[in-house]
């Protein structure tokens, strides 16, 4: 059993969350009891959880002393990192900020491997990540772009996609291209909405300073001083993956996020993106980040669904 007390009472809401959210999750996760008594907690259960709950809340409370504001996905994103790995720092990962949005929001890492994905990004002029949904692959990328692009470090940001599910062909969809396409495209749109006034967003997209555009629609271009992501990778041939990377000019850096779990290609298509992994690792300038379920930074159900079909795989 082990009291913790704060010297700072007026912080103890924002830790202990909305009806003791915040600390209900820590015992569900670290096996531990919590019990409030006014600026103070009484942890108990095993040795080992006691200590690590301390190190958890304790960094957690000194994030609110550096004026960190964190929601419910910091809060999960804080336990996975510190349960992962007693360690870690959570102030070294949460308070590096990548771009802050037209809301005053700071992207920052959530866990250490999205610190390093960061970290590689900025360090290499070819960046591929692989690993599941919600591990903050594009998101991250995007939030890059968008800082490099107000630092006027690049001149344009191009996102794409290949359309793999209609066959890059689009012909049977309703409406003319813009309109075939725009399914496919529209998670690249999202990201970008989040973290940029609307109607900037627009402006720079008619002015075709900021392309969304299919994967097809690369081919037979050198892009020099741009930012570009290219995102659903596993679902790229072969050919549309060399296509892809030797499009990359001069002042440019180009970001390739996948889960290769993933693969909407027809048989006998193989993937792009894991013939990449591959081929491609020794290559300097080119480096491979890769996420993992532990790294899921999306509602805690998706880490839990992500292990479920990873386990029935396993079976088979």
């Amino acid at each position: 059993m082990k009291n913790i007390t704060f010297q700072n009472p007026a912080l103890t809401r924002d830790l202990f969350g909305h009806h003791n959210n915040n600390l209900n999750k820590i015992c569900e996760a670290l096996e531990v009891t919590i019990n409030t008594r006014g600026n103070s907690l009484l942890v108990s259960g095993k040795p080992e959880d006691i200590n690590l709950a301390e190190k958890l809340i304790l960094q957690l409370y000194h994030l609110l002393e550096d004026n960190f504001s964190f929601g419910e996905a910091d809060i999960d994103a804080a336990i996975n990192t510190i349960k992962n790995n007693n360690n870690s720092h959570l102030k070294d990962i949460f308070q590096t900020t990548v771009f802050k949005t037209v809301r005053n929001k700071a992207i920052t890492p959530r866990n250490p491997s999205q610190q390093r994905y960061v970290k590689a990004i900025q360090d290499n002029d070819i960046l591929i990540s692989i690993g599941p949904a919600g591990t903050g692959k594009t998101y991250l990328a995007m939030a890059m772009a968008m800082a490099a692009f107000s630092k006027g470090e690049v001149k344009k940001i191009i996102l794409t996609r290949p359309a793999v599910e209609a066959g890059e062909t689009l012909g049977f969809l309703p409406g003319d291209l813009a309109q075939k396409i725009n399914p496919y495209l529209r998670p690249l749109y999202d990201a970008l909405y989040d973290m940029m006034d609307f109607e900037k967003a627009k402006a720079l997209i008619e002015q075709d300073t900021i392309e969304i555009a299919p994967l097809a629609f690369m081919r037979g271009r050198t892009l020099n001083n741009a930012f570009i992501i290219l995102d659903e990778a596993q679902n790229t041939t072969s050919e549309q993956m060399k296509m892809f990377l030797t499009r990359i000019g001069y002042g440019s850096k180009a970001i390739v996020t996948g889960d290769i779990t993933q693969v909407d290609l027809p048989a006998g298509k193989k993937s792009g993106l894991i013939e990449a992994k591959d081929i491609l690792t020794n290559i300097k300038g080119i480096e491979f980040i890769y996420f993992s379920k532990d790294d899921v930074v999306r509602h805690k159900l998706v880490s839990n669904i992500i292990d479920a079909y990873e386990k029935k795989q396993k079976r088979k």
